[in-house]
């Protein structure tokens, strides 16, 4: 790898701005697209923005030119995925295919049979709606670097939790919840396994993916630390902030009465399941193969809740 490269981010969330972090760690030369071109707070400084509409292949062609590697970070609002995921998708690897670079797709587990713990070959066995969708375009990857189009590999992750992440089932609800002294409010259950990605190991295994040529062809799953109920999640972020522990679990029932009102939460109805059993993931191979290994659940409470104390600050 020549660290003179150029990666391109698409998409400025929470995992683009860690990919970002990441790579300037570094000194890789970065330059992040999305929509708007406005500049994320997470973002570096140092990081070169554009606006661009990815599915818009000319555009995202345009802003791809000279990339290494480009990461398709891209997640349109929860309850409009059908309506614009595979076009943003679509674009992305067109804008790879173009330039020749290697492309890192980012990607989640909905596709997967969840009834055992699950790693890279566990049966794709999606379901729910989102996950059928996440089974195609993950498909559309992997067919596209078999015919030699893409030199792509994949990253799966479950719910991300940590510093500049809002918009999770281990997001605002509870941090912001507990930082502002209300309670977190959790779907589900507070008492089943889940596994959480700390999204700085995200930003991390997804440059290790997009620098080390051994990878592509592959899924990986990100690291991950071993299982955490939201229950015992809350509580370690409540012994950080010092407080007694404060939940609220919302039912399936109350988030489908919500769901009539909120297009957000009728999205997230269909995807109970994995709250309300468990939701595990073995992340052993990213773990060997690059010796990446996951924060643990601890240390990232503590600076997920510092992130969102400084964040509170600024409203």
């Amino acid at each position: 790898m020549m660290l003179n490269e150029l990666h391109v981010i698409f998409g400025t969330g929470p995992v683009g701005c860690w990919i970002a972090r990441a790579l300037r760690e570094q000194n890789i030369p970065v330059l992040a697209v999305n929509r708007s071109g406005k500049r994320p707070d997470l973002l570096p400084d140092d990081v070169e923005m554009v606006a661009a509409d990815a599915s818009d292949h000319q555009q995202a062609k345009d802003v791809a030119k000279g990339a290494a590697t480009i990461y398709q970070a891209l997640n349109p609002p929860y309850h409009l995925w059908h309506k614009y995921f595979p076009s943003l998708q679509a674009g992305a690897l067109a804008a790879a295919k173009a330039v020749g670079a290697r492309y890192v797709s980012i990607e989640n587990l909905y596709m997967y049979d969840s009834s055992k713990p699950m790693a890279e070959d566990s049966p794709i066995a999606p379901r729910s709606k989102k996950g059928d969708l996440r089974a195609k375009m993950a498909d559309e990857v992997m067919v596209a670097y078999q015919r030699g189009d893409v030199r792509a590999t994949s990253l799966r992750s479950s719910d991300y939790y940590g510093p500049g992440v809002l918009g999770s089932a281990m997001g605002e609800m509870v941090f912001g919840n507990l930082v502002a002294g209300k309670k977190a409010q959790v779907g589900g259950s507070a008492k089943m396994p889940h596994s959480w990605a700390y999204i700085e190991d995200v930003g991390r295994a997804a440059v290790t993916l997009g620098t080390h040529e051994e990878a592509l062809g592959k899924v990986w799953i990100a690291p991950h630390a071993p299982a955490c109920t939201q229950g015992e999640m809350v509580e370690i972020a409540c012994r950080v902030l010092g407080i007694d522990p404060q939940i609220m679990v919302v039912s399936a029932l109350m988030m489908w009465i919500v769901g009539l009102f909120v297009p957000g939460a009728r999205a997230s109805v269909e995807m109970m399941y994995e709250f309300t059993e468990p939701f595990v993931v073995d992340s052993k191979r990213i773990q060997s193969t690059f010796g990446l290994q996951p924060t643990p659940v601890d240390t990232g409470i503590v600076r997920t809740v510092s992130w969102y104390k400084g964040h509170a600050s600024k409203k």
